[in-house]
């Protein structure tokens, strides 16, 4: 891992989204609570009509006050204020409580489509972009979000209460009042431009966080590796990096937020400087009475709230965009797997073919080019060759987790694109060379295939792996913690687990990468007794790496740059002394395994190299 870029350049799926279009899709997700938000609406005009009436009832009282000294007219009006300003406060809390609820709901329904986006992405999408950038987006840029509309309800009902005090200044006097409002343009033009500066700054600021997360899951998710290899310190200090220059570009974006707010007050003081001054020679010219005097004095600051927090608020205001158009950019994400049709999926022979099949990952480099195989119903072809030789390629395409570019991908005779892909996959078990877990107990990660299963069914399953001994060296048997990605149980034991969980789901054809790792005599043996249950009557493409798997498949398959070099059998293909002769002789010769027809595979004493 290295420096080589600063890390928040926009992902390869990011769009540039208008601010109207932002705002009709938030609309969109507030159209199922609209009876909600028209109460909101109307809560709001309700508190601003009072915010209004507060000004111009203190204006009467003083006037009362000064021409009759009628002071039940002004305990009156007295009373009338306290009664509005508590209406006000009781508007302002439902308002705030219902503006939550509906906020809340949006949040949670952004947040399923989110992560359903997610779900429906393909493997090439996992394979390019950082999974602690795509976990950013899923929690803090939808909880981000968020701040959007609940800025917007508070700048709306600002803006009316700007509206209404403006009206009662004009009918007041309108002289002073477009002395009030001499400095708005020039208010309004510094809010215009920061409005600018404010989205690049925030679309860096959520980009570094997300890079900041990233960084701890690697980290966390690499931490034996740290350990083994004492890279703890380099781990610190590549976070203190990635730490600083996120803390670089917020202190940068608290520069500029913090910046434009006294700008601003400063602008609004000069206005309010000219009310003082002109209302108080309007005030002794006897121009204007000291009761409107005193409401344009009030009211200034009122009608420049809104404007000022167009402009102080930005920042959070830009966040929930930043946020929102983060989030619509991972729903928007053009799938790179598309299927032409949604048939339904029969009971599968599995017979697999490949015609004149051209494969890319990147467009840039080919992998497959007019590949051509064919593989039998219930045939087991073991893929041999060096790395990159395009093995796990033609796993993962038949897996459809990534798309082929050119040719054709038949199964029973029908095209893989024209599959119900849901429907496809129940057919299909894919057993990884590294094995993963849930956490949960072992019958859970068993049952993991088919959630429906009975604990009966889990059981039957666990017993015919390995004739059932390895549950016996598991604590609670069935129900063991298997711990956090299975980290309680060993490398065989997971394994075990994997091909129980893959047989539970009783698939038509099995791709199987096979796992590297050593293991003890015994469990090498539960394994290949599992595999030879597992593969029995179904159609099998195993990435080998155990002779054993290899010498007694049904044919072995060599490939080399994306190409069939050679196929046959073992024994046929060492008589050629070809390029499976060189691979067998350079990785294979250490091994010694023993195989006796009808009895299955038995153990081999070492593993083979990754190479293969």
């Amino acid at each position: 891992m290295g420096f080589f870029m600063d890390g928040l350049d926009a992902e390869a799926y990011d769009r540039v989204y208008k601010d109207r279009q932002l705002v009709r899709r938030i609309i969109g997700y507030f159209r199922p609570g609209l009876k909600l938000m028209l109460i909101v609406a109307l809560l709001v005009v309700a508190g601003s009509l009072l915010d209004a009436a507060f000004p111009i009832l203190i204006a009467r009282s003083i006037d009362t006050l000064v021409s009759s000294r009628a002071f039940q007219i002004a305990l009156m009006l007295v009373g009338f204020i306290l009664i509005s300003g508590l209406l006000s406060w009781t508007f302002n809390l439902f308002r705030q409580w219902f503006t939550a609820r509906s906020v809340g709901d949006v949040v949670l329904q952004l947040r399923r489509d989110a992560f359903n986006a997610v779900m429906s992405r393909d493997m090439s999408f996992f394979d390019e972009f950082d999974s602690g950038k795509i976990v950013s987006r899923v929690t803090s840029d939808t909880e981000n979000f968020a701040t959007v509309v609940t800025l917007t309800l508070n700048l709306l009902s600002q803006l009316l209460l700007f509206f209404l005090i403006a009206g009662v200044l004009f009918f007041r006097n309108w002289h002073l009042a477009l002395l009030a409002l001499s400095v708005m343009p020039a208010i309004v033009i510094v809010a215009m431009a920061f409005r600018r500066l404010a989205r690049t700054s925030t679309q860096r600021s959520q980009r570094s966080l997300a890079r900041v997360n990233s960084n701890v899951q690697e980290i966390i998710s690499g931490i034996t590796v740290a350990k083994n290899f004492r890279q703890e310190q380099n781990m610190y200090d590549e976070f203190k990096q990635v730490n600083k220059q996120s803390y670089r570009v917020n202190l940068r974006s608290g520069y500029l937020y913090n910046g434009i707010f006294p700008v601003l007050v400063a602008l609004a003081n000069i206005g309010s400087t000219i009310v003082v001054y002109f209302g108080g020679q309007n005030v002794l010219d006897h121009s204007i009475s000291a009761g409107d005097w005193f409401l344009f004095v009030q009211s200034i600051g009122l009608l420049w709230l809104p404007l000022t927090s167009i402009a102080s608020f930005w920042s959070q205001f830009q966040l929930g965009l930043a946020a929102s158009e983060r989030v619509f950019a991972l729903l928007d994400a053009e799938p790179r797997v598309r299927q032409i049709d949604k048939q339904p999926v029969p009971e599968l022979n599995g017979r697999i073919e490949f015609k004149n099949l051209y494969f890319s990952y990147d467009d840039r480099q080919t992998v497959l080019a007019d590949f051509n195989l064919t593989i039998q119903a219930g045939e087991t072809v073991a893929l041999v060759g060096h790395t990159g030789a395009g093995k796990s390629s033609l796993g993962k395409l038949v897996a459809r987790f990534y798309e082929f570019q050119g040719g054709q991908l038949l199964i029973d005779g029908r095209d893989i694109r024209t599959f119900d892909l849901h429907e496809y996959h129940c057919h299909l078990g894919v057993v990884p060379q590294v094995p993963f877990l849930f956490s949960g107990t072992v019958a859970d990660n068993i049952r993991y295939a088919r959630q429906e299963a009975s604990d009966e069914e889990v059981a039957d399953v666990a017993q015919r792996i390995g004739g059932g001994d390895w549950l016996e060296a598991l604590p609670d048997g069935l129900q063991t913690s298997v711990g956090e990605e299975g980290k309680a149980l060993s490398m065989g034991q997971r394994q075990l687990v994997a091909l129980a969980r893959v047989l539970l789901q009783n698939p038509s054809i099995i791709i199987l990468d096979e796992a590297t790792a050593s293991v003890d005599p015994l469990t090498e043996t539960q394994i290949q007794e599992g595999l030879n249950i597992l593969l029995k009557d179904r159609t099998a493409i195993i990435i080998a790496h155990r002779l054993s798997t290899i010498r007694y498949a049904d044919r072995i398959i060599v490939l080399s740059h994306g190409r069939t070099v050679e196929e046959g059998s073992h024994d046929t293909l060492m008589t050629q002394g070809g390029h499976y002769a060189q691979l067998y002789n350079t990785y294979f010769r250490h091994q010694s395994p023993d195989y006796r027809p009808g009895e299955g595979f038995v153990p081999v004493s070492s593993h083979v190299s990754e190479e293969m």
